[in-house]
């Protein structure tokens, strides 16, 4: 088959170094801290996070990169949601009384370890947001 009828697609190898270099300045942003953001990764070994952390590289497997695209879908609805992009990035620890959150925050609702409770709040921004 011809090469210009191949459908076109990133390899999820390529896809690492923008993924983490996205969430390390999401996570900056955010002021999460290091066990913060290892969490919301679903807990790579320390070794593999620093490694990930220093170099901006890696490759990632289908959680982790699942994990940051919820997480950078949240981020980008905040900042719509928000205009000011201090408030957007504050809204993710203020207490929630949405019956999603409990009066928890989102973001504690995030650390809870599983991918489905990002799927969760990012959905419910997706809601917020008319979608």
């Amino acid at each position: 088959m011809a090469a210009h009828l191949q459908p076109e697609f990133v390899a999820a190898s390529e896809l690492g170094g923008p993924a983490l270099r996205a969430f390390f300045k999401l996570a900056e942003q955010w002021g999460l801290r290091i066990s913060d953001q290892r969490r919301l990764l679903g807990d790579p070994p320390e070794s593999t996070f620093y490694k990930w952390k220093r170099q901006q590289e890696g490759s990632l497997g289908r959680d982790v990169l699942e994990r940051i695209s919820y997480l950078l879908g949240i981020y980008k609805d905040l900042q719509i949601l928000f205009p000011d992009a201090s408030q957007a990035d504050a809204w993710v620890r203020k207490p929630n009384q949405a019956p999603l959150f409990g009066g928890r925050s989102a973001l504690e609702r995030m650390l809870s370890g599983n991918v489905a409770d990002l799927y969760v709040v990012r959905q419910y921004l997706d809601a917020q947001r008319g979608w």
